[in-house]
């Protein structure tokens, strides 16, 4: 069984200095954790802020070093980790005993006015963009913004849609508002994910995706990713501050719930590890993600069924 996180923010913490070949206090994500946890590969996302949305040359600039920080970390413990763009990649690497560092670029406005930045980034190695984050961007609009811009994509933006569609890379649909979503599904010729989100139907949040969301989502052949954000998993849970947290597992509830709408093929996990300011009880960073799958396979989910979750299902849409 690979185990691969679909979304992790780690690259914002390299920037901040944090040494991966170390197991750091209170971290969610470093090797150590990484190879305890059994997990074989990460998306590691560039995430660029809201507030870059309006000057996308610096947001593009911010990526970079982000970018240059995650090469550097790969580099220095290239004993224990590797590039990956595939699953082939992947499962090389694993056999020669390495964790695959796969790459994201989170919110699409660092491509600024220009198609040819997409391609930038595909030779850089991002295999997945999330169109726009808290804020509506020269993308689309966000789930997050009060009043819409452009009502879904903007004409641009189903540009950028076509243009990753060429290229092959993933378009993400986390964080868009409904409208992007439905106008996403609408231009792709390509299979969509989600890379780090839950179900309204559980828990409210506007950045979760309702059941005919979810529904349309598994029709066009894509994955929803579930994401370990309390906020996200339990309507609760109202303050991050709170020593009272939502076990691990509602994640398994998330994806039961997403099994019994469309079936086993079309769910994965995205934790937001390092991305989010509070976990789950029982999880508190990478280190132990077997208890989720403990938990599922108590829940009665066969070897294969675990096999599909865990990487396979995320990895089919990826090829």
């Amino acid at each position: 069984m690979f185990v691969l996180d679909s979304h992790c923010d780690t690259p914002s913490e390299i920037l901040r200095g944090r040494d991966l070949s170390i197991d750091n206090h209170n971290a969610h994500v470093d090797f150590p954790k990484l190879v305890k946890g059994g997990v074989d590969g990460a998306f590691f996302a560039l995430y660029i802020p809201a507030a870059f949305d309006s000057d996308p040359k610096s947001g593009f600039d911010h990526a970079e070093r982000m970018l240059e920080g995650v090469e550097r970390s790969v580099s220095e413990n290239s004993d224990i980790a590797a590039f990956a763009s595939n699953r082939i990649q992947a499962l090389k690497n694993r056999e020669e005993g390495k964790f695959s560092v796969f790459l994201a670029l989170e919110n699409g406005s660092p491509i600024g006015d220009s198609i040819d930045n997409i391609k930038w980034f595909y030779d850089k190695g991002i295999r997945y963009i999330t169109l726009c984050h808290s804020s509506d961007n020269q993308i689309c609009d966000s789930c997050a913004s009060a009043e819409k811009t452009w009502g879904g994509l903007s004409p641009f933006g189903k540009e950028v849609v076509a243009e990753m569609n060429r290229l092959g890379i993933l378009v993400d649909v986390s964080h868009v508002s409904d409208e992007t979503f439905y106008d996403v599904l609408k231009y792709s010729s390509r299979p969509v994910v989600a890379t780090h989100s839950c179900c309204r139907a559980i828990c409210g949040h506007p950045r979760n995706m309702t059941d005919d969301m979810i529904k349309a989502l598994a029709d066009a052949g894509g994955v929803i990713q579930i994401n370990f954000y309390p906020f996200f998993l339990d309507p609760e849970f109202t303050d991050v501050d709170s020593s009272i947290r939502p076990s691990y597992k509602k994640v398994a509830d998330h994806i039961d719930h997403v099994v019994s709408l469309v079936g086993i093929d079309h769910v994965g996990i995205g934790s937001d590890f390092d991305g989010i300011e509070v976990t789950p009880e029982g999880m508190d960073d990478i280190s132990m993600m077997p208890v989720l799958f403990e938990e599922l396979k108590d829940r009665g989910y066969s070897e294969s069924d675990l096999e599909k979750l865990a990487g396979e299902n995320f990895f089919r849409v990826l090829g």
